[in-house]
């Protein structure tokens, strides 16, 4: 009855937006990602920390809200967690939320409204996508890394026995609307980290971005918007145009293959925030790791030397600190088999043999690693690396931000 096998296509749509102030009643930017033919109900997720620099964000979504009553769901409830890794850690407040969820009989055209960071964004999709097998997620993400990189995934999880990501899923959201004006309220580390995304991204695979990156790296380093907003919109596209294609060009949105070429840099980086207990932020280990790998490629012969100093001089440039100590702790190579242990298969990673070249290894030579490891640490000993344990980005105020 079944001779042969058959493929199940998948045709989902992905709506990225970008925009300033999404909850003007002017923009009409969010509202326009609804789908429903009725408007329906919504939850709202907001992360902690910009609740307590916005205290009036609530009263401002339910106007704008108001003024689109007809196309934007019906705000059932408004609730807060804490960004960082702190969400991703606490499986508590997972069920907080999945039992928020219940409270409300959201069903599966019901929207989650999940506005935060890359973490909070992370254990929202989790908890939506695994009630009722799929609630609607609209993100909303608040960081440069979150908007230039992981808010426009497919991915979402949180973290169990020690290890990112442990438990998770797959899932395509609703919308991905992307508000530019809340970048400018970030700390300096923060507005930085997604930075290393896409530095990322461009070596991957376009060496004009590349290039760009370099001729306004001192313009980035100084937080000019001018020339930001055009680096957070290339690296989404770019990180979007990857997990959009079929597969016979190469796309691969659920990981099924060996491959993981937007995970460059991730092995080490990955290693370096638990050692940390994640003090090291996510873009800050990812800028230390394409540091390294690019090290270990150029004193194996794959990555030329002018290639090298081009990779590692401009995430200097652009303010990363890529001498911590911690590069030296031997428990970072353990990062190679978690890393290859999380995806499965063979060891696959990729390394670079020049910008805009990348090169997919299934080996590395452990003692080289090490060695270049040490090295990074030994060039610059008294360097003074920022990992202060701060969990969010936006400026506090005196007051607190209570679950509503």
């Amino acid at each position: 009855m079944f001779p042969q096998d058959t493929r199940v296509q998948l045709d989902l749509p992905h709506r990225v937006r970008f925009t300033r102030d999404p909850f003007a009643p002017g923009n009409a930017t969010l509202a326009s990602v609804f789908t429903n033919a009725e408007p329906g109900r919504a939850l709202i997720v907001v992360d902690r920390g910009l609740l307590d620099a916005r205290p009036n964000l609530q009263a401002e979504i339910a106007a704008y809200a108001a003024a689109h009553a007809t196309r934007v769901p019906k705000i059932v409830a408004f609730r807060t967690l804490p960004g960082g890794e702190t969400v991703k850690n606490d499986l508590s407040l997972l069920e907080e939320l999945l039992g928020v969820f219940n409270h409300h009989r959201l069903d599966r055209h019901a929207y989650i409204i999940a506005i935060g960071g890359g973490a909070l964004l992370d254990t929202v999709g989790f908890a939506a996508a695994v009630c009722h097998r799929g609630l609607r997620l609209v993100r909303m993400p608040t960081t440069t890394l979150s908007q230039a990189d992981s808010g426009i995934g497919v991915k979402n999880g949180v973290n169990m026995f020690g290890q990112k990501n442990f438990i998770g899923t797959f899932a395509v959201p609703h919308a991905v609307v992307n508000d530019l004006a809340l970048l400018e309220a970030l700390s300096d580390r923060d507005w930085r980290c997604g930075l290393s995304e896409a530095v990322k991204v461009a070596l991957l695979k376009d060496a004009a971005f590349f290039a760009q990156i370099e001729r306004d790296a001192e313009r980035l380093a100084r937080r000019d918007p001018a020339a930001g907003d055009p680096v957070w919109q290339r690296s989404a596209a770019l990180h979007l145009g990857h997990i959009t294609r079929p597969p016979d060009e190469g796309g691969d949105p659920f990981e099924l293959t060996t491959s993981r070429p937007l995970d460059a840099g991730h092995w080490a980086a990955h290693q370096l925030e638990r050692m940390s207990d994640f003090t090291i932020r996510h873009g800050e280990a990812v800028a230390l790791g394409l540091a390294l790998d690019a090290d270990y490629a150029h004193a194996s012969g794959l990555l030329p030397a002018p290639d090298h100093a081009r990779i590692v001089g401009l995430l200097e440039r652009l303010g990363f600190d890529l001498h911590h100590p911690l590069l030296a702790d031997p428990r970072l190579i353990e990062g190679i088999e978690a890393f290859r242990e999380h995806l499965g298969g063979r060891l696959t990673l990729t390394l670079f043999r020049g910008v805009g070249e990348p090169i997919e290894v299934h080996a590395l030579d452990t003692d080289q690693m090490e060695r270049a490891a040490r090295s990074r640490v030994m060039a610059a000993a008294a360097s003074g690396f920022a990992t202060s344990p701060v969990v969010h980005r936006f400026p506090k105020n005196s007051k607190s931000a209570n679950d509503k």
